[in-house]
């Protein structure tokens, strides 16, 4: 299976699964792609003082250049020569920033004279208030959506596809799991500092915090050369996840929706021009998205993450390792997770990003509950899908476990 909608309809033998699928996969991609525009022009807006607006137009015709010219290799080379920017430029932006408030321990003790807001130590300062902060459900929902979430996501399958040989799993592990204690973990360190920037322009009329403005108003007070180097660090991760989230939804659209059923007897080079065409007119409605947000950065991630990890978690990781499977299970969890979405997009009752960690959590339970008590495929169905799990491989002894 090419694409994650191939999967569930080969899986499961449905080809409205795929068709579905393949609906949700390119509707649900425009906000976060549009999330991604926002915050890299947000960051280009403060760093070059040029319109929001055209900082969006210009990062979309960047988008659209690299990838229709250069497709999946420029994507996967691209990836690897952006994450080792990007592991330089969060240390090198955490050593300036921790500098700049005269070094860790002066900034944790500024960070310890701020007073305590809850009752119990009410205006104290350096009070201990909270272990997880002041709303440790959504620091958990944040967790969950950014670790777990991203076993449901249809743009990482087919970085699967690089893989060559059984060894580069082993060695890719190591090296995807010291890169987001790098990445993710100092971001998460350089966030504990925020408090420290404060500034009236952060907040809107009302006087609630604008949360995209933070980071950037957090940069500008960097030197100029270290600006540079992030915005070169936030443009590399930005193309690297506008790429993966663009070639994901025209692929998916052209080989699971128009290819076969829209279209008989497609040719490769209908289908190349068909996903270029695509590629154009996704990005055009993100763009359109992210020009008029309707919530702030985290929040368009959580929508996009929710409903797609919410809908393809549980099927996907059920469908690979568990033969009992069934179709309606899997037609339940597309139903829960975009259910659980959009009620929220339309009543509003949680954040998005809880929203979208119940969906997931959500897709986990409903699937092998609704497996339990519905029908299920031919053994002999199930035994020709499973059968390549117990093909012989014949492997070199260095890289074998002895019995």
């Amino acid at each position: 299976s090419a694409t994650m909608p191939e999967f569930f309809s080969k899986r499961f033998e449905s080809r409205s699964l795929k068709l579905a699928a393949s609906m949700i996969i390119f509707i649900f991609l425009i906000p976060y792609t549009a999330s991604v525009y926002n915050g890299l022009s947000r960051l280009f807006s403060m760093a070059f003082a040029v319109p929001y607006e055209v900082c969006i137009i210009v990062m979309a015709l960047l988008t659209a250049v690299y990838v229709i010219a250069g497709g999946y290799m420029a994507t996967a080379i691209n990836d690897f020569v952006q994450g080792i920017i990007m592991i330089i430029g969060i240390i090198a932006v955490i050593a300036a920033v921790l500098n700049g408030q005269g070094g860790f321990i002066e900034a944790v003790g500024k960070l310890a004279q701020f007073e305590s807001d809850i009752d119990v130590t009410l205006g104290q300062p350096g009070a201990f208030t909270s272990f997880f902060g002041p709303d440790p459900l959504n620091l958990l929902s944040i967790v969950i959506l950014t670790s777990l979430g991203t076993w449901g996501l249809p743009q990482m399958v087919h970085k699967f596809y690089a893989i060559k040989d059984e060894e580069s799993i082993k060695t890719g592990t190591i090296i995807s799991t010291a890169f987001a204690v790098i990445v993710a973990g100092g971001s998460y360190f350089l966030g504990s500092f925020v408090r420290l920037f404060d500034d009236a322009s952060l907040h809107n009329e009302a006087g609630g915090m604008i949360y995209d403005m933070v980071m950037p108003h957090m940069l500008s007070t960097l030197p100029d050369i270290l600006v540079g180097v992030v915005v070169v660090l936030v443009l590399s991760a930005s193309m690297s996840t506008l790429s993966s989230l663009v070639l994901t939804s025209s692929s998916t659209l052209t080989l699971d929706l128009i290819k076969d059923t829209l279209v008989k007897d497609m040719s490769e080079k209908t289908q190349l021009i068909t996903m270029r065409v695509l590629i154009a007119f996704f990005i055009v409605l993100s763009v359109v998205l992210a020009l008029n947000p309707p919530t702030f950065i985290a929040q368009l991630m959580g929508i996009s993450w929710g409903a797609l990890a919410g809908a393809f978690l549980g099927p996907f990781v059920y469908g690979l390792y568990w033969k009992k499977t069934t179709k309606i299970s899997v037609w339940a969890s597309f139903i829960v997770g975009i259910g659980i979405t959009i009620a929220n997009m339309l009543i509003g009752f949680t954040s998005p990003i809880t929203a979208g960690a119940m969906a997931m959590l959500a897709s986990l339970v409903v699937v092998p509950i609704v497996s339990l008590f519905t029908p299920k495929l031919t053994v002999e169905s199930t035994d020709a899908i499973f059968e390549c799990y117990s093909e012989t491989v014949i492997v070199s002894k260095k890289k074998s476990l002895e019995p």
